[in-house]
């Protein structure tokens, strides 16, 4: 889903906003391939030049979130997935102090597994939701999707996520997939004094290690982890010029 005072040479200007029209008008007439349209390309382009941010963060914008409203049926405002995700997150905090108090050592074992379970997905949005807006970063809608398997994902307003310095972008992503790692480590420190089995810790452990594997199998090849390393290097980039 972006220098130091010095800004990029004119020719590298050249046709950002002619190509911006061209896809502009293409998005609007159903075409929602922004990578086959050049779009990711020019939008790199202009990251790393604070002058191309201001001049041409908002059409950016705009396409982004046309090509995103007509591509994604299945969405929903920021503060219903917010309102979701944070119940989600009650129930599994009171699922795992009701592991603590209940006389079944198996159903405490599995209150603790469902807690660390459904942490690991109600966490991890809502993290990046709370990092971004403290960097500036605004939200426009929820959706279900990403890398396997599918999940609540929160979609950027693209014209604050330009605006916004390249290293609090690259943390912003970074924070849900941190969030992610510690859930179940979260609920593993309600275990001791439950009486829950050995199998519920060795299930959270398992779901911990499971969650940096699937990282290594697809978030940093497709997703959040991916677009930290993106954004630092256009922070890098930046600076060097």
């Amino acid at each position: 889903m972006a220098q130091g005072g010095a800004t990029a040479p004119a020719d590298l200007r050249i046709d950002v906003g002619p190509e911006l029209d061209r896809i502009e008008a293409a998005v609007a007439a159903g075409d929602t391939d922004l990578k086959a349209l050049g779009f990711w390309r020019l939008v790199a382009r202009v990251k790393p030049d604070r002058v191309l941010v201001d001049r041409y963060a908002g059409q950016i914008a705009r396409i982004d979130t046309a090509a995103f409203r007509l591509g994604v049926g299945l969405r929903a405002p920021v503060w219903v997935g917010n309102v979701l995700l944070t119940a989600a997150t009650v129930a599994g905090l009171a699922g795992a102090i009701l592991a603590r108090a209940v006389s079944s050592s198996a159903l405490a074992g599995l209150l603790l597994l469902g807690a660390g379970a459904v942490w690991t997905v109600s966490l991890h949005s809502p993290t990046h939701w709370v990092v971004g807006r403290m960097v500036g970063i605004r939200f426009t809608d929820y959706f279900i999707g990403g890398p396997p398997p599918p999940r609540p994902g929160l979609k950027t307003d693209y014209a604050t996520y330009l605006r916004a310095d390249p290293q609090s972008r690259a943390w912003m992503h970074a924070s849900g997939a941190i969030m992610t790692k510690i859930a179940p480590l979260l609920a593993l420190a309600f275990w001791p004094g439950s009486g829950a089995p050995w199998w519920s810790a060795a299930g959270l452990v398992a779901l911990f290690v499971l969650s940096i594997a699937t990282d290594i199998a697809f978030s940093v090849k497709l997703s959040d982890w991916k677009k930290f390393r993106r954004e630092r290097a256009v922070a890098r980039a930046r600076a060097s010029m």
